[in-house]
């Protein structure tokens, strides 16, 4: 049997070769975000806090778009093949000023030990058809019937994704047949692309344009993790990358990294066959995918969250009043004002998570153990670590997403959106879509019990 995080590992692996294949920049990516976390981890004896080299070497994210709760079903029945299950819930229409109409989750590995063998993660969004902003009573129409009649996955990879994810595994052979089925699914697609169908659709959004106005979908990127990102944006431009205009999320400063900062080359024109109305085959092109590359940091907890959305919102308002300061410089300056600097201060002012251990050498002094997570950390009798963040915001991917669309498309601001949150897509899936919070709660607090119980504890 090929065990399930062995699969996830080489799906991965695959994807990743297919994807550089397809798109060179993608390759000369991959190569700068070595050197730079090879640089990184000479230089700085604590870049392996959030994770070792051969992890962060290995890990990805990968994107992709479905147009119909049937092919999200099926998509997040191929992820429990690969032991990756929907966490989070995102909602990218309100998220920036242009058109971006879907929902998201993201299907990754939810067990501490999983993500240490292999984390990757499918952040995979799913069209809005029924949001009356976007789509007018025909336009919904006639864009579902159109859905519909398209096949995303086969039925045999299907099929071998239930008895992948029922049996923890597949005999080599099968193993082999999956993978291949499923690399295949993620492929840009070589058949002609509908001209008129497609602009009717990028003038509402680029977005609904590459979900809903091919047959079939495809990777439209897939990031790797770096140590510093802002390295890494200046290499890309040094070797004649477009790169979009930002990194998106928290700005760097001094004190410890959190959550998630993210930038991307821009998308590229390749290469597209198109069907005229006269039934001709014309090439052209479309910027669909691009290259993504993420930093990751410490897991917030809702209050440290709360913290950063109330300082995302601040660096907005002020940004309108000093037009001449770029926004990077403006968030540098609220955060060294705001954020807590150290990761001492986020753990005892509750704003992060980490995980606890008992210290290598505890005190031999006879004394009494303090009765407080924080008294047992002062003392030397626990050390903590902390929880690296595994997901995404929503204002960062939308951020990416806009930052890659050939235009801002269009919104009928006069009509209310449908309502779409994380328990309709629970029950469009039939899966739960687990709260990231939760997970990282629970992750903390097995390892203080653990870690308490080896020292005789109750605190």
């Amino acid at each position: 049997m090929v065990p399930t995080w062995r699969l996830r590992a080489a799906f991965a692996r695959r994807l990743s070769d297919m994807y550089g294949s397809e798109v060179p920049a993608y390759t000369t990516l991959l190569d700068v975000a070595g050197e730079v976390n090879h640089e990184v981890m000479r230089e700085n004896a604590d870049a392996e806090r959030l994770g070792g080299i051969d992890r962060i070497t290995a890990e990805r994210h990968g994107a992709i778009r479905v147009g119909t709760p049937l092919e999200m079903r099926q998509a997040a029945q191929i992820f429990a093949a690969f032991g990756m299950y929907p966490v989070g819930f995102y909602d990218l229409r309100d998220a920036t000023f242009s058109a971006v109409p879907v929902i998201s989750t993201a299907f990754r590995p939810i067990d501490a030990v999983e993500l240490a063998r292999n984390p990757f993660r499918v952040f995979t969004s799913l069209l809005t058809t029924a949001d009356r902003r976007f789509f007018d009573a025909d336009l919904q129409d006639r864009l579902e019937r159109f859905l519909s009649r398209r096949e995303l996955f086969t039925p045999e990879l299907l099929d071998l994704a239930r008895r992948a994810e029922r049996d923890a595994g597949l005999p080599h052979e099968q193993a082999e047949r999956f993978l291949a089925l499923a690399v295949v699914a993620l492929k840009l697609s070589a058949e002609p692309v509908d001209r008129t169908w497609y602009a009717e659709l990028e003038r509402v959004s680029a977005v609904a344009a590459d979900i809903g106005g091919v047959s079939s979908t495809h990777i439209n990127h897939l990031t790797p993790r770096v140590l510093d990102i802002d390295l890494l944006y200046q290499r890309m431009a040094a070797r004649g990358i477009t790169m979009i205009d930002d990194v998106q999320g928290p700005p760097r400063w001094d004190g410890p990294d959190v959550l998630l900062r993210q930038t991307s080359f821009r998308a590229l024109a390749e290469p597209r066959k198109f069907r005229e109305p006269d039934g001709s085959v014309t090439t052209g092109s479309l910027r669909v995918r691009f290259g993504e590359v993420e930093a990751r940091g410490i897991a917030l907890t809702p209050a440290g969250r709360a913290l950063y959305d109330e300082l995302v919102t601040e660096t907005d308002l002020r940004s309108a009043d000093h037009p001449h300061v770029t926004r990077q410089d403006l968030a540098r300056s609220i955060w060294q004002a705001r954020f807590p600097g150290d990761e001492r201060r986020l753990l005892t002012e509750r704003l992060a998570y980490f995980t606890y251990q008992p210290a290598t050498r505890p005190p031999d002094d006879r004394r009494q153990p303090p009765a407080d997570v924080a008294g047992l950390l002062a003392d030397g009798w626990i050390t903590a670590h902390p929880i690296v963040y595994e997901d995404f915001l929503p204002r960062s991917a939308a951020g990416i997403f806009q930052s890659n669309l050939t235009g801002e498309g269009t919104r009928n601001a006069t009509v209310g959106g449908a309502h779409y949150d994380a328990r309709w897509l629970t029950e469009t899936i039939e899966r739960p879509v687990h709260d990231p919070f939760e997970l990282y709660a629970a992750q903390q607090d097995e390892s203080l019990a653990l870690t308490l119980r080896a020292l005789g504890l109750t605190v």
